[in-house]
């Protein structure tokens, strides 16, 4: 139900008066950041469109067709590619999901998806095809697309969904309509935290103050491991910004560099998160809402270098689609930082 996907209420809205009309477009796009629930919105309207019961243009979460539209029987970490050249269904057989293999959307998967879009639905009024991490598809698997795009089965809907839209073909863009969604404001995400996990209020608002807006990041935080990158994090912009003191910020490189692809990953999504505060902070004028430890670096920050190190943290996730040396990138960051690169 729609009611229970937390942020991006305008895009809500929009879904809504499809429903409500009847005129879901045959081909969404739900374009948007990571983690701020595009696929949970599709997966949703996709619930609504094959309920068998709907009430008030939402789905009712408990008739046998809601309850099969969420499980999918997904390959198995020693799948090989061919094994992904397939449309998987949920438990619903209207209702399937295309995904990559390894970093690229297959056009055997595609080929699959224009097939199956043409068969009539089993049992609902309509098939829904997700194709996730649309951005993937290599060019051969994104024409394959266009021929379904250009003549849509007018009971088949296909909902792109993707962080990077920009990597789609034009021609692709331009037949499929848009959904556009942001990030999930901090308030939204602690409330979330706090109805759905064990977390004290103090760490459901430091985690979700550090999710960039997006609470898939904040549902992979341990509040343990979450302090401690935390922590890391601010020693290492103290070390930067006030003491301008490069051998102790290089002395966390090689504990940083040293972690797992995940937890570098998070590394960077927590003082991203922290460096943006700050530049926030110095874009309004006042530091009022941020921790004490946070005001004291914010009081002492320039913006243009705070706004630096953000394209660099940036420049970094760029290549983390490469095996990149992480202590060397995180080298390369913390000299910039603390030497007052810009």
């Amino acid at each position: 139900m729609f009611n229970s996907l937390i942020g991006n209420a305008p895009t809500k809205d929009a879904i809504k008066r499809f429903v409500s009309s009847r005129r879901v477009p045959n081909s969404l796009l739900f374009s948007g950041p990571e983690g701020v629930g595009k696929k949970q919105f599709a997966l949703e309207l996709a619930r609504t469109l094959v309920c068998r019961q709907s009430h008030d243009h939402e789905a009712c979460g408990e008739c046998v067709s809601c309850t099969r539209v969420n499980t999918f029987a997904l390959p198995g970490a020693d799948a090989e590619g061919k094994h992904y050249d397939a449309v998987f269904f949920s438990e619903h057989p209207d209702v399937g999901l295309i995904v990559p293999f390894n970093r690229t959307l297959r056009v055997g998967s595609i080929r699959a998806l224009e097939a199956e879009a043409n068969y009539l639905p089993y049992e609902a009024t309509a098939r829904i095809f997700i194709i996730d991490d649309a951005h993937k598809m290599n060019d051969a698997a994104s024409n394959a697309l266009l021929k379904t795009l250009e003549e849509p089965p007018s009971t088949s809907h296909i909902f792109l969904v993707t962080a990077q839209p920009d990597a789609l073909l034009p021609t692709i863009r331009s037949r499929v309509q848009t959904l556009r969604f942001g990030p999930v404001a901090s308030a939204e995400i602690e409330q979330f935290l706090l109805r759905t996990h064990e977390y004290s209020q103090d760490d459901a608002r430091l985690i979700a103050s550090t999710s960039n807006g997006s609470f898939s990041r904040a549902l992979r935080s341990e509040p343990e491991a979450f302090r401690e990158l935390r922590s890391q994090a601010v020693e290492i912009l103290r070390a930067s910004i006030i003491d301008g003191d490069l051998a102790k910020a290089l002395s966390h490189s090689e504990k940083i560099g040293s972690r797992s692809t995940s937890e570098f990953e998070e590394f960077l999504d927590i003082l991203q998160g922290i460096v943006h505060m700050l530049w926030s902070a110095l874009v309004a004028s006042g530091y009022d809402g941020l921790p004490a430890d946070l005001a004291d670096l914010a009081a002492n920050a320039q913006r243009e270098r705070l706004a630096s190190w953000l394209e660099f943290i940036e420049e970094i996730r760029a290549t983390m689609n490469v095996n990149i040396n992480k202590k060397s990138a995180s080298d390369a960051l913390f000299v910039r930082m603390a030497t007052g690169g810009i």
